[in-house]
């Protein structure tokens, strides 16, 4: 019996010292621009104790859906609060090219839209539970990395931006050095967005930002997101090792700018 109860006792510890998968919280939370419903999806880990970073995460063209809410399971497990933020309204979401070119286009078009309803997500991350705010920062897949990166040329008081594959162009450069550290990612062979890499690069260096390019050769746009299949000569699709390796640069800026 006494070698029992200590046998039980002896394996209490032990799962008690082992992370619980069970600790992962997540919520679908509403908020609005005006009238207009937005959805978002916050994710936190209970096992992470006292004030934690924040980190904002903006959607691919498609919409808020699935990818960014694995994005936001993925950082929370991580130990940093998460928000996957909406930016085209409370069930908006496309698997169409034809109508995701057209909302994403709508705030292509206007920056003031893109950047309110950005601000709008990085509000609902400030007022999550447990973030730290003087430690926040976003992120952002392609469409949505233009948002993230409207955010740092606006001024926004992060401490880092990463845009994976993100539109670099903009009608509203930036005139000042931006407050937040910026990280971008981007495939060598990516037929939209490497065409708008000088004009980035000028931007950054007028403005003195502290900023970082990686280029992953042989990588085409959306190298992150394995629904945009595998066949490069799309222009569009998966490579493991660049969403890898990219993940593991966003972490490795994290532990320096959110430290």
């Amino acid at each position: 019996m006494k070698r029992l109860a200590a046998a039980l006792a002896a394996f209490a510890v032990l799962v008690s010292a082992v992370p619980a998968s069970a600790k992962l919280r997540t919520k679908l939370v509403e908020y609005k621009d005006g009238s207009a419903v937005l959805q978002g999806y916050a994710a936190w880990d209970d096992s992470f104790k006292g004030p934690r970073p924040g980190v904002l995460i903006a959607h691919e063209w498609w919409g808020f859906g699935p990818y960014v809410q694995r994005r936001a399971r993925m950082l929370a497990k991580l130990g940093y609060r998460a928000f996957a933020l909406d930016m085209y309204g409370k069930g908006v979401h496309t698997d169409d090219h034809k109508k995701a070119a057209e909302l994403s286009g709508a705030q292509f078009n206007d920056r003031t839209l893109m950047r309110r309803r950005a601000m709008l997500g990085l509000k609902q991350l400030e007022a999550m539970p447990g973030v730290d705010k003087t430690r926040l920062a976003a992120i952002g897949y392609c469409f949505g990395g233009a948002a993230v990166l409207e955010l740092a040329r606006m001024g926004a008081d992060l401490r880092g931006v990463v845009a994976f594959h993100g539109a670099l162009a903009t009608p509203t450069p930036a005139t000042e050095k931006p407050k937040a550290k910026i990280l971008v990612m981007v495939g060598a062979d990516d037929p939209m967005v490497g065409p708008q890499v000088p004009g980035f690069v000028a931007e950054m260096k007028k403005v003195r930002a502290d900023w970082e390019m990686i280029t992953y050769g042989g990588a085409v746009h959306s190298f992150t997101v394995r629904e945009a299949g595998n066949d490069p000569s799309t222009g569009m699709a998966y490579d493991a090792q660049a969403d890898a390796r990219s993940w593991q640069a966003m972490k490795d800026f994290f532990a320096e700018v959110l430290r």
